[in-house]
């Protein structure tokens, strides 16, 4: 975030006005973490860092505003794989079922007059950027009063790459509302959202391996060479992003998956060292960007125009997207759970946590901000008040009664030892109340879909025989024992579960 000055002016009154911009940034950043602190050693979860962080940026940004100060502020551009398959099952799908729900919807009130009605296309657009969840708050809460381990995994994967497909469907939908004269706009929705994703997706995954390779095999895990190794470790992403963005394809999408192949590959690789200093750092990154991003949101949410005469497209919205969630989040569950067994299944309570957990935030507001240049006569500035309150509302009231909905779903204090996110057994996969052979079920999409499980599943036997062998350097004789050890035990638990009906 910068702080520009106004263009007129001596260059001495610019820089003064750029350094009081800064103290200004630095301010809102300790302040934010101060209260976060408080707050949390208070235990008053009502008030998440999040969102305390976006009400000081609010605040901060009406005073500026109020005092009609020029401103102006830019923004530069093992349960995580364990769950992987449900994962892009709720990122994937579940994002592209969100998106047609919310614009089908929102296009329908516009034409029964319930709300301000918009061409198709741009409901579509709409329905896209709105998808993005960004369930910052919630994780810290889930943190904070412990919670299962896969729970967490599915919102913060969902989260993750659910980000990757709202920014590849909306570049998509945009690009064929530009080129709306044709009758191929099918097969170039089709065409254009590949080029985007699959691509960017792509390039991410082959700057991954091509990190792997190198710590690998370049030698660099010694001591003599750990500013070195820790160097190269940082710039890979931002690479990969670069590459990305000079190919007209998305960066973030492909930072994503660089980032998701160098922790499983590259991360492995390189020296104990490198390991803790590289963790620590990106650990400290992220906290400052994540605060960092609600004060800009805040900030800019006061400072930035708003058109206030479309209430009813608010509200709407409102209802639309919680239905489209519910579409979502249900739909996909029913599918997994078809694929997974018994003991594996997404319970009910997890559901409901999901669909409660879909708050709206930085990308949204990103793809928002971005929606007013690219639509015309003030459509853009009506999607971006609504997104702004919706984002606002989400943080705010969803964000702070979200250990209300853990303890009302009888969720809290269901954490195993160790950190979420970084440790998987047996015992804490979903476990069901009795065990039964599902081997007499007619179902003929049932069956076919636990036979693409079965084939799926091949994939994990393909990186633990090839793949990570061949990118890291690992022994992996003790992880193939570990691995055997824990399908017997799978198989025995599966074994006394079913003679015990």
């Amino acid at each position: 975030m910068g702080i520009s000055p106004a263009e007129s002016g001596s260059p001495e009154k610019q820089q003064q006005a750029a350094g009081v911009g800064i103290l200004l940034q630095i301010m809102m950043l300790v302040l934010s973490y101060v209260l976060g602190h408080v707050l949390r050693r208070h235990k008053f979860y009502y008030l998440p860092e999040a969102s305390a962080s976006l009400l000081i940026g609010l605040i901060v940004g009406g005073l500026a505003n109020i005092s009609n100060t020029e401103t102006s502020i830019s923004l530069s551009a093992k349960p995580f794989f364990s769950n992987f398959g449900a994962i892009v099952t709720f990122a994937i799908l579940g994002t592209f079922i969100a998106s047609v729900v919310t614009g089908v919807l929102v296009y329908l009130g516009g034409r029964m007059y319930l709300m301000y009605g918009l061409p198709f296309v741009e409901c579509l657009m709409f329905g896209a950027l709105i998808s993005a969840t960004d369930p910052v708050t919630v994780l810290s809460i889930f943190q904070e009063l412990g919670t299962d381990t896969n729970l967490y995994a599915l919102v913060f994967g969902e989260s993750v790459l659910n980000d990757a497909m709202a920014i590849s469907l909306y570049r998509t939908v945009s690009i064929v509302r530009k080129h709306a004269s044709s009758a191929q706009n099918f097969f170039m929705v089709i065409f254009r959202f590949l080029e985007t994703f699959v691509g960017s997706m792509s390039a991410g995954v082959g700057v991954g391996f091509v990190s792997a390779l190198l710590f690998k095999y370049a030698g660099l895990d010694v001591d003599n060479l750990q500013n070195l190794e820790c160097c190269l470790f940082v710039l890979f992403p931002y690479f990969s992003y670069m590459l990305a963005e000079g190919l007209g394809l998305s960066g973030i999408v492909s930072i994503l998956f660089t980032a998701i192949v160098m922790k499983h590959y590259s991360y492995s690789n390189l020296s104990e060292n490198s390991q803790q200093f590289v963790s620590d750092f990106f650990h400290l990154i992220s906290s400052l960007a994540e605060t960092f991003t609600f004060i800009y949101m805040g900030f800019d949410i006061a400072m930035e125009k708003h058109s206030w005469s479309h209430l009813g497209f608010i509200f709407f919205s409102i209802l639309f997207i919680v239905v489209a969630r519910a579409a979502n989040v249900f739909s996909c569950a029913y599918l997994v759970n078809l694929v997974r067994p018994v003991h594996r299944q997404i319970p009910l309570k997890h559901q409901k946590a999901l669909w409660y957990s879909g708050l709206r935030g930085a990308m949204a507001f990103a793809l928002a901000l971005q929606s007013v240049h690219d639509l015309p006569e003030g459509r853009g500035q009506i999607i971006f008040t609504a997104t702004t309150a919706i984002v606002v509302l989400s943080v705010l009231l969803i964000g702070g009664s979200t250990g209300t909905m853990l303890e009302a779903l009888h969720v809290v204090g269901d954490s195993h030892d160790g950190h979420l996110g970084e440790s998987f057994d047996v015992n804490n996969g979903y476990v069901a109340p009795s065990f039964k052979k599902d081997g007499t079920s007619g179902n003929g999409i049932k069956m076919k879909l636990k036979e693409f499980h079965k084939r799926t599943s091949s994939f994990t036997a393909l990186d633990r025989n090839y793949l990570t062998p061949f990118f890291t350097s690992q022994n992996e004789d003790g992880e193939e024992e570990e691995e055997a050890l824990l399908d017997e035990r799978i198989s025995g638990s599966e074994r006394g579960g079913f003679l015990g009906q």
